[in-house]
């Protein structure tokens, strides 16, 4: 990879903030979007901008070519198949609501079991709380290891034939932990169960092949795969979909409407209506077509090298107190100073141009298993360097400094 060229393409990197270079090290909360996914959603508004599937004038068809065309790149990326499994949705949020609203509120009920971790994100938490209470179903948490891993000893002690649905997220957006989606899977189906991924933090990151995973839901977000925000996707298995109900009535997503009585359209039309986020699916297919240039297999190893360097380089720090498996882990690193909260470390690497993330991460229940109310959180693309990490350190001992002075 050549990291000067990416950078290149990414013109909100050229800038200083409080008088120094940008250092953005927030990317899984939101990446940013090179020119071409800039150019392409530009193009769609200035050229192509009409509405889908109802028009026979010229723009209503290349506004639909372009739109269909994007499912069937993300169908592709993720060698999931048919196009027609691909649901595009406002995001991992909507797609994992769309699971737990449609499809584990109809096939859950008492006695049954809806299984989960405590290091989920909590899009991927709630949904199943509220299907949970809707329904009466017993939600289960697989325990985590003193690292934040997962065990599969854990998976075949929590999952029973009982177990109706479990979910979990692939990377964690916290911990940089890689969960073995693909054996949970496996137990997950042994037990008559459904597996749902949540595949926000993975899908940017790594090559994701879900025909081999054979997992029966996963959702992501184009804003973390340089794609624009208000797009994502639902992937499903056929068979799962067509016996779904959609919860969103209206526009497009009908076949036949009565004064009484409705028909819904096949899938995935019946889960999009109203009109559908066009713009964002042009530049989700311009991100994918980028992400496919420089190749998931060489990001993959890139970032793996920048969180070994990172984790390296901030261990050596005195103060510093990192959280996750120091091996298998994606490209963050979540930490805390001590007696500095996470906000007040924040606040002072602004000041010198390092933007990360501080908080609880929408993981409440997780920061409660590491005992910390916050933390915070340094997050690595392909567009990040050792530099990078080189100024990250160097600005935590300014912050330690300060704060050493200020608490003494």
């Amino acid at each position: 990879m050549n990291i000067n060229a990416i950078r290149e393409q990414f013109p909100i990197l050229h800038q200083e903030i409080n008088g120094h270079p940008l250092v953005y090290l927030d990317s899984a909360a939101s990446s940013q979007k090179p020119r071409s996914v800039i150019d392409a959603v530009k193009r769609y508004y200035e050229l192509d901008n009409a509405n889908v599937h109802r028009g026979v004038h010229t723009l209503g068809s290349r506004a639909t070519d372009a739109y269909e065309g994007a499912r069937e790149k993300v169908a592709k990326l993720l060698n999931a198949g048919a196009p027609e499994q691909i649901i595009f949705t406002r995001g991992t949020t909507t797609a994992l609501n769309l699971v737990a609203s449609s499809y584990a509120r109809s096939e859950c009920g008492e006695g049954d079991e809806i299984v989960i971790t405590p290091m989920e994100h909590h899009s991927n938490l709630i949904p199943w709380q509220q299907a949970a209470k809707a329904t009466g179903a017993t939600l289960k948490y697989i325990p985590l290891q003193p690292d934040g891993s997962i065990s599969i000893e854990d998976v075949e002690k929590t999952v029973t034939p009982n177990t109706k649905v479990v979910s979990v997220t692939y990377v964690s957006n916290v911990l940089g932990v890689i969960n073995p989606i693909k054996e949970i899977t496996q137990i997950a189906h042994r037990n008559g169960a459904v597996m749902v991924v949540d595949g926000a933090q993975s899908t940017p990151h790594m090559k994701i092949d879900l025909k081999d995973l054979d997992v029966d839901f996963y959702a992501l977000s184009g804003h973390k795969m340089c794609g624009p925000t208000g797009i994502g996707a639902l992937y499903g298995k056929k068979s799962l979909l067509n016996k779904m109900e959609p919860i969103e009535f209206g526009g497009e997503m009908i076949d036949f409407v009565d004064l009484y009585e409705s028909t819904w359209k096949e899938i995935p039309y019946r889960f999009e209506g109203g009109t559908p986020i066009i713009a964002g699916a042009v530049g989700l297919g311009a991100a994918i077509d980028f992400l496919n240039e420089i190749g998931l297999d060489e990001i993959d190893r890139h970032e793996r090298r920048l969180a070994t360097y990172a984790y390296e380089k901030l261990s050596s720090l005195e103060g510093i107190t990192l959280y996750g498996p120091k091996e298998n882990r994606v490209g963050l690193v979540t930490f805390n100073l001590d007696d500095v909260h996470p906000h007040d470390v924040a606040t002072v690497l602004d000041s010198k141009g390092v933007a990360i993330r501080a908080g609880h991460h929408c993981c409440q229940p997780l920061m409660r298993w590491l005992n910390v109310s916050a933390t915070a959180r340094a997050s690595f693309y392909l567009y990040n360097t050792e530099d990078d990490i080189d100024r990250l350190a160097a600005a935590l001992l300014q912050t330690k400094e300060f704060f050493g002075h200020e608490l003494g």
